[in-house]
């Protein structure tokens, strides 16, 4: 992606486009899975670990990344959808973590059902991890 399209696209959530926010932003849109911070570390060397972390805080709050927690132990980050904005994201999906290569996947196109809880109980956030194999892991264990 151009720098000029990661510009827009950072301006748009009201985060202001640094340099290293623009080199994150470019490393997240070319993730098939979710990362964690020791991913985006790692990709991104040299870079600080602390910058790093606060740019991926500055995205969760502006509404660019969604914290994903999979059962791991390390959180990891993906991007949402365009309705997500500052302090509300609306991309309630299910996430899948593959057994095998310990990857986690956003299944964007396979939303959580509506729970009703009960009286006086109030929804503030939903996390529904599916644990299982990956189509590529499966493909492998076919060969």
């Amino acid at each position: 992606m151009r720098t000029e399209e990661l510009e827009s696209r950072l301006v748009k959530k009201n985060i202001n486009p640094t340099a290293m926010r623009l080199l994150v932003l470019d490393f997240l849109l070319k993730q098939i899975s979710a990362i964690s911070l020791n991913d985006l570390e790692k990709g991104m060397e040299p870079a600080d670990r602390i910058t790093l972390y606060r740019t991926l805080k500055v995205f969760e709050e502006k509404g660019l990344v969604h914290q994903i927690e999979d059962g791991t132990g390390a959180a990891k980050y993906a991007l949402c959808k365009e309705q997500c904005e500052e302090g509300s994201h609306h991309d309630v999906h299910l996430h899948f973590f593959c057994n095998q290569c310990q990857a986690t996947y956003c299944l964007s196109k396979t939303p959580i059902p509506e729970i009703t809880l009960p009286v006086h109980f109030r929804s503030e956030e939903i996390n529904v991890v599916v644990k299982g194999i990956c189509d590529q892991c499966e493909i492998k264990t076919l060969q």
